[in-house]
């Protein structure tokens, strides 16, 4: 089901498109500003974004910029601004279309759709059973991990693990994030589960800090590319 993550400072705008995406069978989160907006990317996935341009704080704009360098999510920007230039300039920096407020309901499930089915067909055709971070490379259909082309065993919740972070690895996953994911349950008893099997997962991995970063406080991501 596509997730789709509003940022919109109005409340009453923000609940109105709430209530509307979810009646269309959508999953929905809300952000008020750019910065808590940029928290939830970090912590969630999406599957697009409706941008407000008139935000507090960090602008629209600047947020589309951060959105286009940091994660591959398409984006319908949402303005009172109907001037032609300014919306040939958002196209150019990255938005994916531009609906003028007040928008007709109607009109604004048409172009979601339409954005939602155009990115689906690309990530089809785009999609890989390889996976590549450094000199580690995970082949998902076959289930192997190999780090210089030397076969790495794995258990299946450390190959889980270690699947869901390559395949996101500029997010980060809280504990319970990978909980839920790799054991499919709701609650976590005790997030020292997680913790060994990824203390584990490094162990196998020989220098396993050079692929998997600790966020102090938040959870695990692959680590950055230049280190």
């Amino acid at each position: 089901m596509n997730k789709i993550l509003i940022v919109e400072d109005d409340p009453k705008i923000n609940k109105m498109v709430q209530t509307l995406l979810r009646k269309n069978k959508y999953v929905v989160s809300s952000a008020f500003s750019g910065t808590e907006a940029l928290l939830l990317l970090e912590k969630e996935s999406f599957n697009l974004i409706l941008l407000d341009l008139m935000l507090p704080g960090l602008s629209g704009e600047e947020i589309l910029t951060k959105i286009n360098e940091q994660f591959q999510i398409p984006v319908i920007c949402v303005s009172a601004k109907d001037d032609l230039d300014t919306k040939l300039e958002l196209i150019r920096e990255g938005a994916d279309d531009y609906i003028t407020k007040p928008f007709n309901n109607e009109e604004l499930i048409v172009r979601v759709g339409a954005v939602l089915r155009r990115t689906n067909k690309s990530t089809a055709a785009d999609r890989t059973n390889i996976f590549q971070f450094k000199d580690l490379v995970l082949d998902s259909e076959n289930h192997i991990v190999t780090i210089k082309g030397e076969p790495i065993e794995l258990t299946v919740k450390e190959y889980s693990i270690l699947e869901l972070l390559i395949s996101n690895p500029r997010k980060v996953f809280t504990k319970q994030n990978i909980f839920e994911s790799v054991w499919s349950e709701k609650c976590i008893v005790d997030e020292r589960v997680v913790t060994v099997h990824v203390s584990n997962l490094r162990n196998k991995l020989k220098h396993g800090e050079a692929y998997i970063k600790t966020v102090w406080g938040i959870g695990y991501k692959m680590q950055d590319i230049d280190l």
